[in-house]
């Protein structure tokens, strides 16, 4: 009855904070009001698709009667294409015309132009002005002497007053001469061409229209075009925006009243043609959208989006089963922890509908709109991912208490205590560090085991016959066999220490060869097997030489945050991943399932999983009992993690089947099999982020492409810093080490990304990698050589690097100003490319940590401080729980 209420709450709570969110992104600007008729707005005459697709007659009498009683006059461009049609259709609608003729690169197109727009001027009464070219000049079309022609036979032939149509500094600065050959001065004023905040768009307005003013007193100044888009990317700190729009064109008709300016806004209707050629922000200028209705009221308050409540409706009613149905089955969380992750399912739930409205707004099917597909792709594996990160984290830190926690057990075992097989495989190892290992061995406070070293496939007799001569002197329990030329690697190596297993042998343990046991390892594991359902004890992987030198402590404590937080959550559903050292097995059930799997180079995970199919139970004891040794090179660091993810990929493929559906797991099972492997499966994505990024920001460079819309970056944003945060904050809870061994266990993880992408690329490709073996006690490697071990790596932070500069240097500086001075001058003030360049950074972040853990193993090495846990160990005392 009590979790009823509850639940209630916890919903009813998610709704009212997703509701507030939603509004406050959403709430409404009051901006100053202005009524009146507007002087002037541009009129592009085509309507939807491509800028060759004329408009009907009916279309434009329909956009005329739209603009009626709303304008004065519509300026056109061209008279071309029949776009000599809309004069004498605005004059049925009582509204003048500014009549243009289109000026480019071809002279006889050009004169041909010029003879047209003379005719239409002529025989149009509601003609009132004519402007010879567009920005011809600043597109260099034409030179200013052929243009100045062009203009003087314009006005020789017609009776009004005839200009053409500049930006400020072509008036001022290039070609001031033009004003001696027009009747007035047509300028562009474009604050957001300029890269002016919406805050300084009419002071910059004001003073380039003073500027004109005193530059050419005599002359009429007509503001050809001003206005503001409502959609597109940033340009430098000019943001586009409905809000935006309607501010500055609420404030410039009201300047512009004040002063009397002869204005005319680009532009009237919204043009989705333009987005091919300008992009989209070119398709947004206009004060009617492309369905003929206003945007935006002229007084009283603007909503960014007017249908933001249905959007938060949607994705209320997205969340509302997930949240209620997690609220009400997981009961083992505190309601801190319930409230968190409800309100993390209702985050994903809008940031994906946030996503698909403005894909929606993307009203024509082209390149970009492809883009916004893949990219709401990316976004939904990007957003499962956190709800992933984000349930481990609510688990951890506000779990009620651990279902399934296991204590190590501390009586003296009975003279027949059931006996253990210990398998010790080693291929090619340095002789003295498996003679500690089985030297260790004897020390085992059990009465019954016994020790089976398999040495498989290594050549030099030197390395393993003092191993097979050691063994004679340890006593009739340890047994020694050198395999020439054995197939399976180490599975193989297991399999045959298997058959050659005592018969009363009746569990089997395995420790890589590295390993120095503690005394108590069997005695406190073993009672767990009077369950008959429990298949194998696992404790966790452990390191004796973490404190040997820098690079070893940050590998020591990245390997612990696994151990010590993603197994104990694993084993809360009996879904540990098994690990082929520190773990016991029951002999018949290894037997039943057919052994070790030779076909993969995880074989020790894999077997756990065949086990839990077979429905055995497993039991993980979050105790050291046993120590090895890091991988002394980065090189080897990577090669064994791109062991087990290679291997995990093998596992998902050939037990895909299993995880999905059936009944031989159960749900907890497949959950933590597949979520604990997707962050790999993301390091893969990763580096096809990482090249994509990189072609993205070489199309950007040429303005082939826009940058890809906040809505996506922003969210991948917030996932990185949730992960570092949530990452700290679970060691913190889970793993005791100081914020320094936190933070390299963060960049640790991170240095490996790139090589368990490659692992998961390749592991979806083909199936037959070899084993790799982790090489021990090898010393460092030079310098060079770890460099090339990490070229890759190297190579992809130089080219993000670059285009994360390149980025700044093209479009947050000034144009206008010699590459150094640009350089002195980074504006930092565009919200575009900010959060392009941001996720440049997010995705340099694993290629800094590889070159780091480059850095730091070449680092001199500090004096070698053995761990207490490894003295003790050596000397056969027990070892206290971590």
């Amino acid at each position: 009855m009590l979790k009823l209420p509850r639940a209630v709450f916890v919903v009813v709570l998610v709704m009212l904070v997703n509701m507030a969110a939603w509004a406050i992104v959403n709430r409404s600007v009051g901006e100053r009001p202005w009524g009146g008729v507007i002087n002037g707005v541009s009129y592009s005459g085509w309507r939807e698709g491509d800028a060759a697709n004329k408009s009907s007659d009916a279309d434009i009498d329909r956009d005329m009667a739209a603009l009626e009683g709303h304008v004065n006059n519509v300026r056109i461009y061209g008279v071309g294409d029949g776009l000599d049609r809309i004069v004498p259709i605005a004059a049925k609608h009582n509204l003048n015309v500014v009549l243009g003729g289109w000026i480019g690169k071809d002279p006889a197109a050009n004169a041909k132009e010029v003879t047209h727009l003379i005719e239409v001027a002529n025989a149009n009464p509601n003609v009132v002005r004519v402007l010879v070219g567009n920005e011809a000049l600043y597109r260099k079309d034409i030179s200013a002497e052929d243009l100045i022609q062009l203009i003087e036979r314009v006005r020789q032939q017609v009776s009004v007053p005839v200009s053409t149509a500049e930006a400020a500094y072509i008036w001022e600065r290039d070609h001031p001469e033009l004003a001696d050959h027009v009747d007035f001065i047509a300028v562009h004023i474009l604050p957001y061409w300029e890269k002016q905040p919406i805050d300084e768009a009419m002071h910059f307005l004001l003073n380039k229209y003073q500027e004109i003013a005193s530059a050419f007193p005599d002359k009429h100044i007509y503001i050809g075009e001003a206005g503001w888009p409502s959609e597109g990317q940033w340009f430098g700190g000019a943001e586009p925006s409905l809000v935006n729009e309607a501010r500055f064109t609420r404030d410039f008709l009201t300047l512009a009243t004040e002063r009397r300016f002869d204005y005319s806004i680009i532009e009237g209707f919204d043009t989705q043609w333009k987005r091919e050629i300008e992009g989209t922000v070119g398709a947004h200028w206009g004060l009617w959208d492309v369905n003929r209705q206003p945007k935006f009221p002229m007084s009283g308050a603007v909503l960014e989006s007017a249908d933001w409540f249905w959007g938060c409706l949607i994705a209320t009613l997205l969340a509302i089963f997930p949240v209620q149905w997690f609220v009400r089955r997981r009961h083992n969380l505190k309601l801190t922890g319930e409230i968190f992750y409800a309100l993390l399912i209702q985050a994903v739930c809008s940031v994906l509908v946030w996503a698909v409205i403005a894909a929606m707004a993307e009203k024509i099917i082209n390149t970009t709109t492809i883009a916004w597909i893949a990219l709401i792709g990316a976004q939904i594996v990007l957003l499962a991912l956190l709800l992933v990160d984000g349930y481990e984290f609510a688990e951890v830190l506000w779990a009620n208490d651990r279902r399934r926690k296991f204590e190590p057990h501390n009586m003296l075992p009975s003279p027949d205590a059931p006996k253990v097989s210990i398998h010790v495989p080693c291929y090619n190892e340095p002789p003295h560090m498996v003679i500690e290992t089985l030297n260790a061995l004897v020390r085992l406070d059990y009465p019954n085991f016994e020790v089976i070293i398999v040495d498989n496939n290594t050549k030099d007799e030197a390395v393993w016959k003092p191993l097979e001569e050691h063994c004679k002197t340890l006593g009739e329990r340890f047994r020694f066999f050198h395999l020439p030329q054995w197939p399976g690697f180490k599975a193989g190596a297991l399999n045959f220490a298997l058959s050659q297993t005592a018969p009363d042998a009746a569990f089997v343990g395995v420790i890589d060869s590295d390993y120095i046991v503690s005394p108590a390892w069997l005695r406190a594991c073993m009672p767990y097997f009077d369950k008959t359902e429990v298949a194998f004890v696992q404790a966790p992987q452990d390191y004796r030489d973490g404190n040997e030198n820098e690079f070893k402590r940050l590998c020591f404590w990245e390997y612990a945050g696994f151990f010590h937080i993603g197994m104990v959550q694993r084993n809360e559903r009996n879904a540990i991943i098994q690990h082929g050292t520190m773990t016991l097995i029951r002999k018949a059930a290894l037997q039943r399932v057919g052994g070790w799997a030779e076909w993969c180079i995880c074989e020790d995970a894999e077997l756990g999983l065949r086990l839990f199919e077979c429905g055995y139970e497993s039991v993980y004891l979050d105790h050291s009992f046993g120590q090895g040794l890091i991988p002394d090179s980065f090189s080897g660091y990577k090669t064994q993690r791109f062991r087990w993810a290679y291997g995990a990929v093998q596992i998902l493929k050939q037990h895909w089947h299993a995880l999905k559906a059936g009944d031989t797991l159960t749900r907890g099972q497949r959950y933590h099999f597949i979520s604990g492997w997707l962050p790999w499966f993301a390091d893969a994505a990763h580096v096809v982020f990482a090249l994509a990024a990189i072609l993205w920001s070489g199309l950007l460079l040429f303005k082939w492409v826009e940058f890809p819309p906040a809505v996506f970056l922003v969210p991948t944003l917030s996932v990185f810093i949730f992960k570092i945060v949530a990452g700290f904050w679970l060691y913190h809870a889970r793993v005791k080490c100081s914020w320094r061994d936190k933070f390299g266990a963060a960049v640790a993880g991170m240095a490996l990304s790139h090589a368990v992408a490659r692992a998961v690329w390749q592991g979806l490709f083909t199936s037959g990698k070899p084993f790799f073996r982790t090489p021990k006690c090898a010393g460092r490697p030079a310098l060079i050589q770890l460099f090339l071990m990490a070229r890759e790596e190297i190579g992809l932070l130089l080219l993000l690097i670059i285009c994360a500069l390149s980025v700044i240097y093209v479009f947050d500086t000034p144009v206008d100003k010699p590459w150094g001075e640009r350089l002195q001058n980074i504006q930092f003030n565009n919200r575009d490319v900010n959060l392009w360049v941001g996720m440049l950074g997010v995705q340099t972040m694993p290629y800094w940590a590889a070159l780091f853990m480059v850095i730091v193993n070449v680092w001199p090495r500090k004096r070698v401080v053995e761990s207490p846990a490894a003295k003790a160990m050596a000397e056969g005392i027990q070892v206290p729980p971590t």
